[in-house]
């Protein structure tokens, strides 16, 4: 397994960043901004998403600023379980992804509570799945910023990567001068 976030080799997950939720995450609009980066990323790097979507009858759907960078057919998974992969849904949509165009084992995570849904994810990913978490840690937040950072914590305890979205997405760029480069210099100007 690679150390390192390659295009082809990695996913993203996207955790719960939705209309009635996110107004209330510490620093949410720091957090939209850079999910925003990373989807836009994903799209110019071909790097195919998982998206839940916790309650959505109650919390609301998926941010439109969000919504709108994902694929049209791309089938988001409404859950009630805290760790996304503890949805029945999961394990297909993961086993599409890991052998769509190769083996992939390196996961880009982001969304929201930090210390529920997104630390239970990662512990996961790690446990049940034995693949690289990348933990985009300023695009992810909780209600409490302590409970934020000690879900950060936890998660580079637990063995994540836990680093800017800048870091991922230049490391997934790997070099400057390329089209990929050049289409998204723009989001960190």
């Amino acid at each position: 397994m690679s150390k390192f976030i390659k295009p082809e080799s990695s996913f993203i997950i996207m955790i719960d960043i939705q209309e009635k939720l996110l107004p209330v995450i510490n620093n949410h609009d720091k957090i939209l901004n850079n999910a925003i980066k990373l989807l836009s990323a994903a799209n110019v790097l071909k790097v195919p998403s998982i998206v839940s979507e916790q309650y959505p009858k109650g919390i609301g759907k998926t941010v439109k600023e969000l919504k709108n960078l994902l694929p049209a057919d791309l089938e988001t998974l409404e859950k009630i379980e805290f760790s996304v992969c503890a949805n029945e849904k999961f394990g297909d949509a993961f086993l599409n992804l890991k052998f769509d165009s190769g083996s992939r084992d390196s996961v880009i995570l982001f969304g929201v509570e930090s210390h529920i849904c997104v630390l239970g994810t990662a512990i996961d990913l790690i446990e049940k799945y034995n693949l690289n978490v990348f933990v985009a840690a300023d695009a992810c937040g909780s209600r409490d910023p302590e409970n934020h950072n000690l879900a950060l914590n936890s998660m580079r305890d637990i063995g994540c990567f836990v680093v800017p979205t800048e870091t991922i997405i230049y490391h997934m760029l790997g070099k400057a001068g390329t089209p990929e480069f050049k289409k998204l210099l723009p989001l960190f100007k």
